[in-house]
């Protein structure tokens, strides 16, 4: 059962807050959630974010950005936190998370600073070649303000849920504009991201080209689309199966793949233990796993004999999938690397 948070822009800055709280034992995913959750029917648990919520903030996040005309400066941005005037092309640009890290990349822009996840501290491979060699500042739940200071950047980009208690000190650094939240929003932060560097033009080019190609999959894949269940296995137990309002899901929705019945709900996901990992089964499942491996119950759900009468593992259609792009990239370059997979895999 879901649970609906009251006062959606309260529960953002609360979570926020306990985010900022997750470097001292708790764990965060690349899609903007703590490992927080109600326990529901059946052992299930949903994560504490609900449909109300997630309409709210795609509603909200949707309202954001400039009427500045290509090429002008100064520009005034309103985004999740007021709104920010940026004097000139941004030169010297920080990232707070990985999902700012791939949209300004896929840009063209090599950022100065990098703040990563703690579930893969290093620069995302699939972004190596045309990210440069960004500082480190910290981390997505612990940013480092001095190190952010040094680089003297001209502008900040990351999400009202990361670091809404940095703002005011993050603004004095530099023009900073947040997003709402990564995640299911990501294509809405992508034009925000692109706004506050003059080339929404070439963002739109970019998320029309990946319309296309999740429209080509879902047309290939005909009439009798197999369902796909997303499973991920983090810290301390937690085992996920994504839903509808996640970065996955969204492109599996535009991709016109269905989904098992418990995934077809408009939350992040729902969590499971090992004991009941039966749960998880679909025609496909893939698995990604948030940092150490050995910090997770992969071993353990997956000798499981309930995994091995899965239908999905009986036929072989059972696979491990990079967290960094399937659950971690939260940009258009991964949303690619995503779909390729996804055509590799089911298509064969």
């Amino acid at each position: 059962m879901s649970v609906r948070r009251r006062g959606t822009a309260a529960a953002a800055l609360a979570l926020a807050a306990a985010l900022a709280l997750t470097a001292c034992g708790g764990s965060s995913d690349g899609n903007g959630t703590s490992a927080e959750a109600s326990t529901g029917a059946g052992g299930k648990k949903a994560v504490a974010q609900g449909g109300d919520e997630f309409a709210d903030a795609a509603k909200k996040t949707a309202a954001m950005g400039t009427d500045a005309k290509p090429g002008q400066w100064p520009r005034t941005l309103t985004h999740a936190m007021g709104k920010t005037e940026i004097k000139a092309r941004p030169k010297r640009v920080v990232v707070l998370d990985v999902g700012e890290l791939d949209n300004v990349v896929s840009l063209g822009i090599k950022p100065v600073g990098l703040a990563p996840t703690e579930g893969s501290p290093e620069l995302p491979s699939y972004l190596k070649k045309d990210a440069g060699t960004p500082k480190n500042v910290g981390t997505i739940n612990n940013l480092n303000l001095e190190a952010i200071a040094e680089l003297k950047p001209d502008l900040i980009l990351g999400s009202q849920l990361r670091a809404a208690d940095k703002y005011d000190e993050l603004s004095k650094i530099a023009p900073t504009v947040f997003s709402l939240r990564p995640g299911f929003t990501w294509k809405e932060n992508y034009l925000l991201n692109a706004a506050a560097l003059d080339r929404t033009a070439e963002a739109k080019r970019k998320l029309a080209a990946y319309q296309a190609e999740a429209k080509a999959l879902g047309e290939k894949l005909g009439a009798d689309k197999p369902t796909v269940s997303m499973v991920r296995f983090m810290p301390d137990g937690v085992i996920r199966l994504y839903a509808g309002a996640s970065f996955i899901g969204t492109i599996l929705k535009d991709a016109g793949i269905p989904r098992p019945k418990n995934q077809q709900v408009n939350d992040l996901a729902t969590e499971i233990s090992a004991e009941n990992i039966d749960q998880a089964d679909g025609d496909y499942i893939f698995t990604g796993v948030y940092g150490n491996p050995k910090a997770t119950d992969k071993s353990k759900a997956q000798g499981n004999p309930l995994w091995k009468n899965l239908a999905a593992v009986k036929a072989g259609h059972a696979y491990d999938v990079p967290d960094e792009t399937w659950y971690l990239g939260l940009g258009v370059t991964a949303a690619h690397e995503v779909l390729a997979d996804l055509e590799e895999r089911l298509t064969r």
